[in-house]
C-alpha cells in the first residue's frame, strides 16, 4: 500500500460543485478523481492501484415506496424510518 498523506486545497466553488459531478456521473470518489487529474498533469502513468468505486447500497421496500414517504423531504424521510409502521 503506497503511503498517503492529507492536504487542504481551496477551489473555487464552481469547480468543486462540477468535479463533485462529474465523480458521481463516473462512480468514483473526489479523491480518485484529483488524483488521476493530478497525475496526468504531472506527466506520470495512472496509478498502479485502480481505484475501486464506492460501493452502492441499495434499500428496497416491498411494492415500491409507500404513498405517505415524501423522498423530498429529508426530515420528514427520517421521522418515517423512526416511527414504528405495521
Amino acid at each position: 500500500m503506497a503511503n498517503c498523506m492529507k492536504t487542504t486545497i481551496d477551489l473555487p466553488d464552481d469547480l468543486l460543485i462540477e468535479a463533485k459531478k462529474r465523480a458521481a456521473e463516473t462512480r468514483t470518489t473526489l479523491r480518485a478523481l484529483v488524483e488521476r487529474g493530478l497525475r496526468r498533469e504531472l506527466g506520470e502513468g495512472p496509478s498502479r492501484k485502480p481505484a475501486r468505486p464506492p460501493a452502492i447500497r441499495w434499500i428496497t421496500v416491498k411494492g415500491g415506496l409507500p404513498r405517505d414517504l415524501d423522498v423530498a423531504d429529508r426530515a420528514g424521510m427520517m421521522d418515517w424510518l423512526h416511527n414504528d409502521r405495521p
